[in-house]
């Protein structure tokens, strides 16, 4: 498997970490019988570190459509270059410090790391010309 495969696995391993956590926080904050809940009453929005972790969730799944597409894009060109390998790590570990920043409220930063990110998608896209 080459790595930008693999690093795509990863990004959905990634994924399901980022629901598993975004839904234990808001059970946390809501409450339990909340998360049974059909959840069909308005509720406040999420604050704290619940609240990032749900936006960082909702990032994620803004920017990970385009960087699959974009792997396997460049999969089934057989296109595989320094430009891939470090595209997708720039994305996987991008994203992972988003993460970890984001949930700790870490201003400034977290923004240029999905700078990071994004800028891993445009290398595969590129790699592609």
């Amino acid at each position: 498997m080459t790595v930008e495969l693999k690093m795509l696995a990863l990004g959905v391993v990634l994924g399901l970490v980022q629901i598993v956590l975004a839904s234990h926080a808001a059970s946390v904050q809501r409450g339990y019988l909340w998360t049974a809940s059909s959840r069909d009453e308005a509720m406040p929005a999420l604050t704290g570190v619940a609240g990032r972790l749900a936006r960082a969730l909702q990032n994620f799944v803004e920017t990970f459509p385009l960087f699959a597409a974009a792997v396997l894009t460049a999969h089934v060109a057989a296109t595989h270059s320094w430009m891939t390998e470090w595209g997708v790590q720039l994305y996987f570990w991008g994203r992972v410090a988003y993460l970890t920043l984001y949930a700790a409220g870490v201003f400034l930063l977290r923004s240029l790391t999905w700078n990071a990110a994004t800028f891993g998608i445009a290398l595969v896209l590129l790699s592609l010309i």
